[in-house]
């Protein structure tokens, strides 16, 4: 298709800004769903439309739909932590309010909803491609409620042959990141950064722009409608390897590793004493991170290059070298 509007959901954040960035630069007509117009003054600078909305509060967000003919919904609440609930009503409620009002305004001609490979079960994973079902009883709120958005559009799709594309892609790292590598760079520096196992099992990992030229695809390509798609870099790495480009870039080594076996019999308990004291962070082990640091997370991607020419053109060292350079520029945390 060809889109005269697009509106991009969470466009403050590492993907919904890089996105309004290459949209404009190519000369789409883009609006820009922010929280806080404050911190998308850029981006307003630059051509976007901004339109002030919560997604806690649906009704708010329908009146930036009215002229669009494409959204990206890159919007989400994020996290391994908490309730379901908490993630639920952002990521799955507000979905179904804004795809209802969408289909009821009648000007849609594509919906990119960027989910996450995390949909797929907490195990190990060789080669998964999108025949694999998704799992709805997620190990943490966000891969959860991520499952359950996925479900909720699959029934508009089928029923009023809603036109959306479903990108799954795996953790998206780069510049722009305000959570993972931050705290993975504070935890280096406190000394509390730990391995767990060999770290020889790969990561599904992402990098934004590679992401960013998927839904580019996503929102042109005639074969992407209708269909789900994995996504990742052209080649995953360990974690010792993704763990390693950090240490580098600091000139710090590796962590201690703690063994597997331990980790796995500690993280029952700790989650449980978290959850007892009501903890409204994540303990210092989660389901989750057990997860991120220990699974082998090796997911196919030839159906997106297959059906419509995804080529992830940014290995991660570069990549990585990039978001680490936005964020501690020669090795130097900011003040």
């Amino acid at each position: 298709m060809t889109s005269s509007h697009v509106l991009v959901t969470g466009a403050t954040g590492m993907v919904g800004r890089r996105l309004v960035e290459r949209l404009l630069e190519r000369g789409d007509t883009v609006a820009a769903l922010v929280r806080d117009p404050a911190a998308a003054v850029d981006l307003e600078a630059a051509g976007a439309i901004i339109h002030q909305g919560d997604l806690a509060t649906p009704t708010s967000v329908i009146p930036a739909l009215q002229e669009a003919h494409c959204v990206v919904h890159t919007a989400a609440h994020v996290g391994d932590w908490g309730p379901a609930d908490k993630y639920r009503a952002i990521n799955v409620v507000a979905l179904e309010e804004m795809v209802t009002a969408a289909r009821r305004i009648g000007r849609l001609k594509r919906w990119v909803q960027v989910s996450s490979l995390g949909v797929y079960g907490p195990r190990h994973h060789a080669g998964t491609d999108e025949s694999a079902p998704i799992e709805l009883r997620g190990i943490d709120g966000y891969t959860q409620t991520k499952a359950e958005a996925e479900f909720v559009l699959q029934r508009y799709m089928s029923e009023w042959d809603f036109p959306a594309v479903i990108l799954r892609p795996g953790f998206i790292y780069g510049p722009g990141d305000r959570h993972v590598l931050p705290r993975l760079i504070e935890k280096l520096h406190d000394g509390s950064l730990k391995m767990i196992g060999k770290g020889d099992r790969v990561l599904n990992n992402i990098y934004v722009d590679n992401l960013v030229d998927a839904i580019l695809l996503a929102i042109e390509h005639p074969n992407a409608v209708g269909e789900v798609f994995n996504l990742r870099d052209a080649r995953p790495v360990t974690r010792r390897e993704f763990i390693g480009t950090i240490c580098e870039h600091f000139g710090r080594p590796l962590p201690r590793s703690i063994p597997e076996p331990i980790a796995k019999l500690a993280v029952g308990p700790i989650e449980s004493f978290a959850r007892l004291r009501g903890a409204t962070t994540a303990p210092l082990l989660t389901q989750a991170r057990m997860k991120f640091m220990t699974k082998n997370l090796e997911f196919s991607i030839e159906k997106a290059k297959q059906r419509i020419g995804y080529q992830p053109a940014v290995d991660f060292r570069e990549g990585m070298q990039r978001a680490l350079e936005s964020i501690a520029p020669h090795g130097q945390l900011p003040a």
